[in-house]
């Protein structure tokens, strides 16, 4: 079967003094969702899966409505820091050279969950959806640290290693081949071809 794990469109900042943050998509955001829909509807895609987070779940909803299927939840691929009461899109933290930028370069782990728990829970979940579907296409919207715990595991990458070990550019496409043997293979990392030439942010270090 062929995976396709996407990262979401573009959020609006939120930061909040308690609770969990969960921001809507931007107006650019909506824009860069609609574009990947597109992008993918002349392929064969068999269930769109997302992140229980409004991000991934607005990105997958154009995705699903372009192939006549429902979104599935799948809470286990949501983001490391899912609980935090804020979020703040990495460009503007950068920008800004925020203490948050410093500590996300360091590697910090600023979340409630166990940084092994967060792993283990993303292959179970995506492994899951996997044995699922088999000879089929399916397409998952979750988040930058899903995408790199996943195909770090892939890569056979452990520890630090694991943290941010590339950067997912906005509704970017990696694609894996899964077969029912247990071999893993990486397709694609980072498709934003449907973003080229738009003049919609792509991510961090492309415009």
């Amino acid at each position: 079967m062929e995976l396709l794990l996407i990262r979401h469109a573009l959020p609006v900042r939120v930061e909040r003094s308690s609770g969990r943050a969960d921001p809507p998509l931007s107006d650019d955001g909506i824009a860069q969702a609609e574009r990947l829909a597109d992008y993918l509807a002349t392929e064969r895609i068999d269930a769109v899966y997302a992140s229980p987070l409004r991000r991934a779940l607005e990105t997958a909803e154009p995705v699903a409505r372009a192939h006549g299927l429902e979104v599935r939840e799948s809470p286990d691929v949501a983001e490391w820091d899912q609980n935090s009461p804020e979020y703040v899109p990495v460009e503007e933290l950068r920008a800004a050279n925020d203490p948050r930028w410093q500590a996300l370069l360091e590697g910090a782990w600023d979340s409630d969950e166990p940084e092994a728990d967060f792993h283990a829970r993303v292959y179970r979940a995506v492994e899951r959806i996997v044995a699922d579907h088999r000879g089929e296409r399916v397409a998952i919207s979750c988040h930058g640290g899903v995408i790199n715990s996943y195909l770090a595991r892939i890569l056979g990458l452990t520890g630090e290693a694991t943290r941010g070990f590339f950067y997912p550019n906005y509704t970017s496409i990696h694609r894996v081949a899964a077969a029912t043997s247990g071999e893993r293979s990486i397709l694609t990392v980072n498709e934003t071809a449907h973003l080229r030439g738009s003049g919609l942010p792509i991510g961090l270090f492309q415009s």
